[in-house]
């Protein structure tokens, strides 16, 4: 098993988790895919999106993997008037991660971080494991009190 950041912090921190590794397909980034390659239901894969507001700067939402980030909510959420996504090319230099590799664990600066509240549904969540190709799997609690992360609605009904 890669050792990866999230893998050490989450191990330091004693929080009990597991990994799941998959077939990259660099033609199919998307969440679907993966939950699909790791036979999780796509309800449980949790996508990690950064946002960024005109006054917070950068912030993290973690989705389930088929649904869209809503973000008059998002925006809400992070008590900001609009939100829009971070750049791709931004996405390096402001996390540490790669697309289809971003996770709620480990990235350069602590940032605010919402997690949709469906987590909560499930004993257990799948979150990248800060490369493409793994994934931790967690109880949606601890991922919560690891990263401080707020639990809101954050999709598009």
């Amino acid at each position: 098993m890669t050792k990866t950041n999230v893998i050490r912090q989450l191990e330091k921190a004693g929080i009990p988790f597991r990994t799941a590794e998959y077939e990259v397909d660099e033609a199919d980034l998307s969440g679907v895919h993966v939950a699909r390659q790791l036979g999780q239901p796509c309800e449980q894969v949790f996508k990690t999106l950064v946002l960024r507001g005109p006054k917070l700067g950068p912030f993290v939402c973690c989705i389930p993997v088929a649904e869209e980030v809503d973000l008059k909510k998002a925006a809400e959420a992070a008590g900001e008037k609009k939100a829009e996504m971070l750049p791709l090319k931004e996405l390096l230099p402001t996390t540490g991660y790669i697309r289809g590799g971003c996770s709620p664990v480990g990235m350069k600066k602590k940032y605010p971080i919402w997690l949709d509240e469906t987590a909560e549904l499930y004993g257990e969540i799948a979150v990248s494991a800060g490369v493409r190709g793994m994934q931790v799997i967690l109880a949606p609690q601890d991922l919560i009190r690891f990263t401080g992360a707020k639990v809101t609605d954050l999709t598009i009904v």
